[in-house]
């Protein structure tokens, strides 16, 4: 498979690039230090990506930013931070994204448990995060063929532990090899509109 993975770079994105590569072509594209660079924000950046890549059998986005922050200190603006990265950034990798993608190709989308279970400081990045699953639900009764588009929303994973522990008082960190296996679901399963919830 002909596999992009957009934030493939990162501290998730970093395992689930590393397998996927094992036995498939894998693409990586980031804001700055992929094989190609993107900027998800930018409706032009992502068909300008697409172009570059062309055709491929599997789309996963990885990247999106959201502002954490106290309720009242936020901001319209800094709402916006997250419309238009985490949220609109990957409704347009799919919007855009599906012309590129091969027959019976899968997209797979990435939010968090802050969807359902959040914690102080991230109203916006909650938010986003419930906005995209119901996004997801709906455009994959529309998708045409044999696309799919599916969501992994993962609970705090044990590589970003020391990071976040403090937001998140209580909580099991994830697995790495549980965080790759909901990507793997994704991708080589047959599930559309799903969202594939790991949160302990």
């Amino acid at each position: 498979m002909r596999i992009l993975i957009i934030g493939g770079n990162g501290t998730i994105g970093n395992k689930i690039s590393q397998y996927f590569k094992e036995n498939n072509d894998v693409i990586i594209a980031a804001r700055t230090n992929g094989e190609f660079n993107v900027d998800i924000t930018n409706s032009q950046s992502i068909k300008d990506l697409f172009d570059q890549t062309g055709q491929v059998d599997a789309i996963i986005c990885i990247a999106g930013e959201a502002k954490w922050s106290p309720f009242n200190e936020l901001t319209e603006d800094d709402y916006y931070i997250g419309i238009k990265s985490k949220l609109m950034g990957q409704v347009n990798l799919v919007r855009i994204g599906q012309q590129y993608l091969k027959q019976n190709g899968s997209i797979t989308l990435s939010t968090g448990i802050l969807a359902d279970d959040p914690v102080v400081k991230t109203a916006s990045a909650a938010m986003v995060n419930g906005g995209i699953h119901s996004f997801a639900q709906a455009a994959a009764l529309e998708l045409e063929n044999g696309h799919r588009l599916n969501v992994v929303s993962l609970g705090m994973v044990e590589d970003a532990f020391e990071k976040y522990k403090d937001y998140f008082p209580g909580h099991n960190p994830i697995p790495m090899q549980k965080v790759i296996n909901a990507y793997v679901r994704s991708v080589k399963g047959k599930i559309n509109g799903t969202i594939i919830r790991y949160y302990e």
